[in-house]
This record gives C-alpha cells, structure tokens and sequence, in this order.
C-alpha cells in the first residue's frame, strides 16, 4: 500500500496492523457494490465501470506496479478516483512484473466476462481500454498466456459439461470471449 501511494495511487490508511490482522479506514463503496446497484438499474453504467477497472488497471501497471488479485471488491469508489484494496499476493516477487501484470488483466478479464451485460463488446472494450495503458510488454505477456490456454480450451468445455464449477465456467467465458478480440486474434493469428 505504501508504494501505491509513493507512486501516486491512493489507499484508506493503516489504523492498525499486527502480524494477523490489519484494520483500514473507511475508503468508501466497493466497485462490487456499485456493480451490483447498476445490475438491475443501468446496464450501461455498470459495463462502463467494469471497463473503466481495467482502464485504472492499465494505469497502474504503467506506473510499473501490479496488484496481484485485481476484483471488482478489490477496487472502491472515492469521487471519480479509484483506490484499491486487498494485496494479500505479490506475484511479482515470483515472476518478471510484465507476466504478473499480464496475470492482473488476465484475472480481471475473467470478472468482466462473467458479469458484463454485453459481454463481447465489454471485453473488447475493457481489453482495449487496458491496452491503451499498460505496458507493451505486459500485452505482449499477456498474448503469450492467451496462446497457452487456448490450448486448454476444448478439454475445458468438456470438463465443463460433465461437471460445471464456477471457476472451470468462467475460464470457459473468459477464453472464448478472449479468442474473438481483434485485437488478440490478430496477434495470435501471426
């Protein structure tokens, strides 16, 4: 959180921290909640949000950081900022920053095809929103994951129509809406 916050990034403060637990301020509504509000009222608003997380998220990683679990709960409202919340991981202690960034997307890209109302649209337009931020070296990263999975992808729905989980669907979602990106396929197609 500190190094959020040397890098110009904002976090609720540190009231209280012991090896166990850690108590923060109030840093405001939850995307997650506000996502749920818009479900049901503005299905256009609520996509826009989903689509403006990966934007911050492009941000951030541009900034040479990586969140390492990025969700909807994950990032809370202040004004028209975004703080973010929860970094109990630190992938780039384990991998080079560009593929726990490509991770980042990768996580994030999941959430937005398994909640986006137009799923399609919302992803190409999260992807690129992401894309227009981060790192080249991240989407190049990233491309190199897509490339791996897609291999994945068959025995994936398989497995999925034998015996449906909610993370073995979402990867289901997540990659089919993934492999009709322009963007991607064109890469891919290389």
């Amino acid at each position: 959180m500190e190094t959020f916050r040397e890098r110009g990034f904002l976090t609720p403060s540190i009231i209280y921290r012991s090896p166990t637990a850690i108590i923060l301020s109030d840093a405001g509504e939850t995307v997650a909640a506000r996502l749920a509000e818009l479900a049901a009222t503005d299905p256009l608003a609520h996509d826009a949000l989903l689509i403006n997380c990966a934007g911050e998220l492009g941000r951030l990683h541009a900034a040479g950081l990586c969140h390492g679990r990025p969700h909807p709960r994950d990032f809370v409202l202040n004004g028209e900022e975004m703080l973010y919340l929860d970094f109990e991981e630190e992938p780039e202690a384990v991998m080079p920053l560009a593929v726990a960034q490509a991770r980042d997307i990768w996580l994030l890209l999941f959430q937005i095809a398994s909640t986006a109302n137009s799923r399609v649209k919302s992803m190409n337009d999260a992807y690129g929103a992401w894309a227009a931020k981060a790192p080249s070296e991240a989407a190049e990263e990233l491309r190199k994951l897509i490339r791996f999975l897609r291999l994945l992808l068959p025995i994936a729905r398989i497995v999925n129509r034998v015996r449906a989980g909610q993370d073995i669907t979402r990867f289901v979602v997540a990659m089919t809406c993934l492999m009709m990106q322009p963007s991607i396929m064109d890469v891919l197609n290389m």
